[in-house]
C-alpha cells in the first residue's frame, strides 16, 4: 500500500476489502484491553478510561467522535445567558414561564446527550440516542408528575400547552353503516389508514418479526372488540377491522416493514476511509483534471458521512417463544407492554379532550416508537443472552416504567374523585362474551407453558428417580 500523509492511521484507503486482511488489527477498546459494551459496563472503573464506541471511525468525521463536553458547557451557558437577559429573542420572549421551561427542557437533553451512558444503537451517532432517552426520562418525569394531580388540573395544564384544548369532545364511532358499498368503502379511507400503515411499518423495524408482528395486530383488533363499550372510538364494522385494517393496512405496513429489515440484514457495510487516494497506484480511477481536486474530496466526504445515517449492522431478531420458559414469559410480557401502549392513547386523548390528530399525541406516538427501537434491541439481549447481559439496559427499563405509569395515570383518571368508584366513568361493565373470551385466552397462556415445558421437565425428573432407585 502506497504511504499517504493525507490517510488516518486506522484507514486502509480506497483499495478493494481484500487488503483488509494485511491491515495490523487495530486494538481493542475498552479498559485495560477488554471491550466494554452497552450491557456489562463497570460503573465502578474510572469512566475516563472507557471507549465506549466500538468501530473504526471514518477519518472524515473522526472529530464527531471526540470529547467536547466543557466546549458544549460554554456555548450553552453563553447561549443560555443570552437568551436570558434579552426580552425580545424570540416571539414568545416575553412568556417568561414558557421560555422557562423551554430552557429547562434543553438544558436537560444536553446534560443527556454529553453524560448519559450509551445504548445499543451508533448509528448515526450514540449521542442521538442519549437524547432519545433523555427525551423519554422527561416524558416520564411529566407522567409522575400528572399521578398526583386530577383529571381537571390535568385539563387545566393542557389548556396552557394549546389554548384550544379544554373542550369537550364528541366520540366518534365508525359503526353506523357496515353496507359494503363503494361510497361506505371510499368514505373509510382517510388520513388514519395511512397512519395504521406507518404504524405498523414502524412495529415491524422494531420487533423484526413476521409472526409477532401478526400476533400483535389480532390481538388489538381483539382488544378493540373487548372496549368498544367504554370507547366509542373502538366501535368499528367487522370488515373495518379485519379487512381494512389487518388485511390492508397492517399487511401492508407489516410487509414493508420486514422488507426493510431484509434489506438491512443483507446489505453490505464498508466503512472505509473517505479521502480520495494522491496516487494513482492505489486507485483504478484517474481523476479528472476539469474538476478540481479538493471538491471532488468534499464530495466523497459528503457522501460518506450521508451514510452513516444508515445502521452500522443490523441483528435479525428470533425470538424463539418455545424454545424455553423464559422465551416464552418474555414474549407473552412484551405482548401485553405493545398493546398496553397501542391503547393508552386512546384512553389519555379521551380524557384530557385531545382530537386523534392534535401535535401532543403525535408527538407521544412518534416518541415512543423512537424509544421502542433501542429499547426492544436491548430486552432480545437481556433474554437471548442472559451471561453478558447481567443486567435490563437503560432504554427498556425506562420505557417500562413510562407503559406502567400511563396505565397508572388512566385508572386514577377514570375513578372520578366525587364517590363515583373505580374506573366509573366507564360505568358500563364487560360483556359476558367478553369475560369469557379473555378468561379461555388467559388459561390458554397457562396450559401451553404447562404442556409444553412443565410436563417435559416432570418426565425427566421421574426418569432421573428411576435409574437413582434401580
Amino acid at each position: 500500500m502506497v504511504d499517504d500523509e493525507e490517510l488516518s492511521p486506522t484507514s486502509p484507503g480506497e483499495d478493494s476489502d481484500t487488503l483488509l486482511a494485511d491491515v495490523e488489527p487495530e486494538p481493542a477498546p475498552g479498559i485495560d484491553g477488554t471491550p466494554v459494551r452497552w450491557y456489562d459496563a463497570n460503573r465502578a472503573e474510572p469512566y475516563t478510561r472507557t471507549t465506549p464506541f466500538q468501530e473504526r471511525h471514518d477519518p472524515a468525521v473522526e472529530f464527531l467522535y471526540k470529547p467536547v463536553t466543557l466546549t458544549t458547557l460554554g456555548v450553552l451557558l453563553v447561549l443560555l445567558a443570552y437568551l436570558a437577559m434579552t426580552q425580545d429573542v424570540l416571539a414568545e420572549g416575553a412568556d417568561k414561564r414558557r421560555m422557562g421551561v423551554y430552557a429547562a427542557i434543553a438544558a436537560f437533553l444536553a446534560f443527556a446527550m454529553i453524560q448519559f451512558r450509551d445504548g445499543p444503537f451508533i448509528r448515526p451517532h450514540p449521542a442521538v440516542w442519549r437524547v432519545v432517552l433523555g427525551v423519554n426520562l422527561l416524558y416520564e418525569l411529566v407522567l409522575v408528575f400528572f399521578l398526583f394531580q386530577e383529571l381537571e388540573t390535568a385539563r387545566g395544564y393542557m389548556v396552557l400547552l394549546d389554548p384550544t384544548l379544554g373542550v369537550p369532545l364528541p366520540e366518534k364511532g365508525y359503526a353506523d353503516d357496515c353496507r359494503l358499498t363503494p361510497t361506505v368503502l371510499w368514505e373509510a379511507l382517510d388520513i388514519f389508514c395511512i397512519a395504521h400503515a406507518l404504524g405498523w411499518y414502524g412495529k415491524a423495524l422494531i420487533l423484526r418479526d413476521y409472526w409477532f408482528c401478526w400476533i400483535l395486530s389480532i390481538m388489538f383488533e381483539l382488544a378493540e372488540y373487548s372496549l368498544q363499550h367504554q370507547l366509542p372510538n373502538f366501535n368499528e364494522c367487522w370488515w373495518d377491522h379485519w379487512v381494512l385494517d389487518v388485511l390492508l393496512c397492517n399487511w401492508l405496513g407489516t410487509y414493508l416493514g420486514m422488507k426493510t429489515c431484509q434489506y438491512l440484514e443483507v446489505k453490505p457495510y464498508a466503512w472505509r476511509g473517505t479521502l480520495v487516494p494522491t496516487s494513482s497506484s492505489s486507485s483504478s480511477v484517474i481523476p479528472d483534471p476539469k474538476k478540481p481536486r479538493r471538491t471532488a474530496r468534499l464530495r466523497s466526504k459528503a457522501a460518506r458521512a450521508l451514510r452513516r445515517l444508515g445502521p452500522h449492522d443490523f441483528t435479525r431478531f428470533t425470538w424463539g417463544t418455545a424454545s424455553s420458559f423464559s422465551h416464552y414469559l418474555s414474549v407473552v410480557l412484551l405482548l401485553a407492554v405493545f398493546l398496553a401502549a397501542e391503547l393508552s392513547p386512546f384512553y389519555l386523548k379521551s380524557l384530557l379532550w385531545l382530537e386523534p390528530a392534535h401535535p401532543i399525541v403525535v408527538l407521544r406516538l412518534a416518541g415512543v416508537f423512537l424509544c421502542a427501537l433501542p429499547a426492544v434491541r436491548e430486552l432480545f439481549q437481556y433474554v437471548n443472552d442472559p451471561r453478558r447481559a447481567v443486567r435490563m439496559g437503560q432504554h427498556v427499563w425506562l420505557l417500562l416504567a413510562t407503559v406502567i405509569t400511563e396505565i397508572l395515570l388512566i385508572f386514577k383518571w377514570s375513578s372520578s374523585s366525587e364517590g363515583g368508584g373505580w374506573m366509573s366513568m366507564y360505568p358500563e361493565p364487560f360483556p359476558r362474551a367478553v369475560k369469557w373470551g379473555w378468561g379461555v385466552g388467559c388459561v390458554g397462556l397457562v396450559v401451553y407453558p404447562i404442556v409444553k415445558f412443565g410436563m417435559p421437565e416432570l418426565r425427566r425428573w421421574a426418569g432421573r428417580r428411576d435409574r437413582k432407585v434401580r
